[in-house]
């Protein structure tokens, strides 16, 4: 059989009929040598034929080898020839038996090396709750998918919760529901809606008058008026958005916005550019442009609103109006006079002089616009201020954009909802309905809402209250979402050790409540205070709220550690007085913004933890030099003591000692032993003798001096410019 599977292999015919014919005709032995010479030459004529992988040990023996593959199976045979043609043979394993079933041993491996791969770095979850979305009356929800970016299928389940139904992705949505939807998702919506098949008319222009703080913005309203506003606001400069309507000399009306210039109202500015169709910017002649002008100016550009300048203050002595209107031109603004399309006008808010003309450039651009609204379908208005009335509860004061607002309407302002119970105009006066650009103020609201609001009407009190609270669930979501994002910002920023291993100073946390009269100037004491944040400082504001202070807001400073500050709210009662005073909780109140800012940088400044630094607190001459030789091996090694007089400051042996010679520093050390007339004292003044001994310093010099080095804490600074703005400097 083996001889068979060698003529498989390749032996020639030849050599297979010699080993035949061998088997029949000799012995045993006489055909076992025979085959073995048959298997050399068999090898031989591989070598010849160019096979190759075997090696010498792969030959067959005479006796040994033969005897194993003549009695060997082919399947046997053809492994053994592949092992020795150094081809991979595939190696049975063994099987042992182990009662009634079978157990295969695994042979052990070596552990194989895999090259590292870094794990893939996720990627920031892309949050939509800064996405704003356009919907309308009547869109479907095909349109709404495309917007929303969602699958068709999600957005009908939210539709079916929402408690519509909906056949097909062409039905047509409400504008009430399409809201709901886009919120649901996490989307902030823009209503838009058409004026087609509307009533259309002319309406007064929105003029909003900006400025710089102190500047005569509101003297020139009352000029205008023929009122004394700014006599009545406190530190007579205007901390309040003021909304009337001002009938001309020439029959027309204009709706004015009078917005504070103090930099700590800068959202009450935007507001104010945000729902007006003209900017009055006043400047003061004898002043010039100011960082507030700039503000107001980037306000009025970014709202895409048309500028008139009044310059303001003409009639003082050092007044020069020239002067303003190159500065104007060299921030951006084309005036007029040098070429340009924008209007200006020289103005004395004092001698009243200057306001015809002042009131035809106002008329002229409102011309130049051709304001129109319509008067039915869908109201909407803007909330300029709100604020709380003990006995009306919230107020809201707010000017008209489109349609009519009317008693009896619900509506929906900001996340509150409501049902109107009066308007009243800004003299007071209760009207049956409000038409677009006319400043009203609303009251029925069921809660605060925040300046800055959209009131919207709808038909039902049960929209009202879905929309409320979908608006509401929308802004706890991305209150939360916000958290989290200035969570993860102040675990990067706060780190115990920076890159080059220097510890930090740690950050003190200064908890605030804030109550004011109105939520604006509650909104702008907030921001005003979040600006003083710094590296050791952060201001965290905890609460706010319209209102006087009251036991809630004791009990809740009480219990953070937290200081409260209250704007133009009413004095405190005795017996919240005496609460604060128990609990050991300061309470801060004031009426004008400067001192408010003021007062509570100072009080950040003490909370401050500070920087420690190293400061020379005194410097000593070495004039001689002892030594106390021979001391016992219990008393420590040999000690020099330097002589010295202080020169300069105070010399204490708590404190770090600093040789220096010629300038330079010799050696560093503590203060181990400090006397003065042979007693032992913790420190020396100046023009006083001591003796003193550094530890492990053994070279002194005459001549030498000797600084005491001490640390002290330096507290940061509290700053404010003359525009008004403030900050703590470290």
């Amino acid at each position: 059989m083996a001889w068979r599977a060698i003529v498989r292999r390749g032996l020639p015919v030849s050599h297979g009929n010699a080993v035949t014919a061998t088997c029949k005709d000799s012995s045993f032995m006489d055909a076992a040598r025979t085959l073995s010479t048959s298997v050399r030459q068999f090898y031989g004529c591989l070598h010849s034929t160019g096979f190759h992988g075997h090696d010498e040990s792969s030959a067959f023996s005479s006796e040994k080898c033969l005897i194993r593959n003549f009695h060997a199976s082919p399947v046997l045979a053809r492994f053994r020839e592949e092992e020795s043609l150094g081809l991979k043979v595939t190696k049975r394993v063994k099987v042992t038996n182990s009662g009634k079933f079978s157990k295969i041993k695994k042979e052990a491996q070596p552990p194989v090396e895999t090259p590292y791969i870094p794990p893939k770095l996720k990627r920031a979850k892309m949050f939509s709750h800064d996405k704003t979305i356009e919907i309308f009356e009547g869109m479907t929800v095909l349109e709404l998918v495309k917007r929303c970016g969602e699958s068709t299928a999600s957005i009908q389940n939210i539709i079916t919760n929402v408690g519509e139904k909906t056949d097909s992705e062409f039905d047509s949505l409400s504008i009430d529901v399409a809201e709901l939807v886009a919120m649901e998702v996490g989307l902030k919506v823009h209503r838009m809606h058409s004026d087609e098949g509307a009533q259309v008319l002319p309406r007064p222009p929105v003029v909003t008058v900006m400025g710089h703080v102190d500047h005569g913005k509101t003297s020139l309203l009352d000029a205008l008026r023929q009122t004394s506003l700014a006599a009545k606001e406190a530190g007579g400069i205007t901390q309040h958005v003021g909304a009337f309507v001002v009938g001309m000399q020439s029959g027309a009306s204009i709706t004015f916005l009078d917005t504070p210039g103090h930099a700590a109202f800068s959202a009450m500015r935007a507001r104010g550019a945000a729902v007006t169709d003209v900017v009055v910017l006043v400047v003061a002649a004898d002043d010039g442009v100011m960082p507030q002008t700039l503000e107001a100016m980037s306000h009025a550009t970014a709202a895409n609103v048309p500028i008139v300048v009044a310059i303001n203050k003409c009639d003082k002595p050092d007044a020069n109006p020239e002067r303003v209107k190159i500065q104007l031109s060299c921030e951006g603004l084309s005036l007029e006079d040098m070429g340009g399309d924008v209007q200006v006008v020289e103005v004395s808010a004092l001698k009243k002089t200057g306001l015809e003309k002042l009131e035809e450039a106002l008329l002229l651009q409102a011309e130049l616009m051709d304001l129109k609204a319509r008067i039915d379908g869908p109201a909407q208005a803007y909330v300029v201020e709100a604020r709380v009335d003990k006995g009306r509860g919230p107020l809201a004061t707010a000017i008209v954009k489109v349609g009519t607002i009317a008693c009896g309407q619900h509506v929906v302002v900001g996340a509150e909802w409501g049902r109107i119970r009066c308007i009243r105009d800004m003299s007071r006066k209760t009207i049956s309905h409000a038409m677009p650009a006319m400043p009203v103020e609303i009251e029925g609201l069921k809660g605060l809402p925040m300046a800055g609001d959209d009131i919207v009407a709808v038909e039902s009190e049960e929209r009202a209250r879905m929309l409320s609270e979908g608006r509401k669930k929308k802004i706890e979501k991305d209150r939360l979402i916000k958290m989290e994002e200035e969570k993860q910002k102040a675990l990067e920023e706060d780190q115990d050790v920076d890159e080059d291993g220097v510890e930090k100073t740690k950050r003190v946390e200064v908890p605030i409540i804030v109550k004011g009269d109105v939520q604006g100037t509650v909104q702008a004491v907030s921001d005003a205070l979040k600006c003083l944040n710094s590296p050791q400082v952060f201001v965290k504001v905890i609460h706010s709220g319209v209102g006087p202070v009251s036991q809630s807001d004791v009990d809740m400073a009480q219990a953070c550690g937290a200081c409260i500050v209250g704007f133009n709210v009413r004095d405190l009662p005795s017996a919240i007085s005496n609460s604060a005073a128990q609990a050991k909780v300061q309470i801060k109140l004031h009426r004008v913004i400067y001192h408010l800012l003021e007062d509570i940088g100072n009080f950040i400044v003490e909370k401050a933890p500070g920087t420690l630094e190293t400061k020379v607190a005194g410097e000593a001459q070495v004039l001689n030099i002892f030594e106390l030789k021979g001391r016992s091996k219990a008393r420590g090694e040999d000690v020099k003591i330097a002589g010295c007089r202080v020169t300069n400051g105070r010399v204490s042996k708590s404190a770090t000692m600093r040789l220096l010679r010629s300038g330079e520093t010799v050696f560093e050390g503590n203060c181990t032993s400090l006397k003065r007339e042979l007693q032992d004292v913790e420190a020396v003044g100046q023009g006083n003798e001591c003796g003193l001994v550094i530890d492990g310093c053994h070279d002194f010099r005459v001549g030498d001096v000797i600084q005491c080095l001490v640390k002290v804490a330096r507290k940061p600074k509290f700053i404010s410019s003359e525009s008004g703005s403030v900050r703590i400097e470290c």
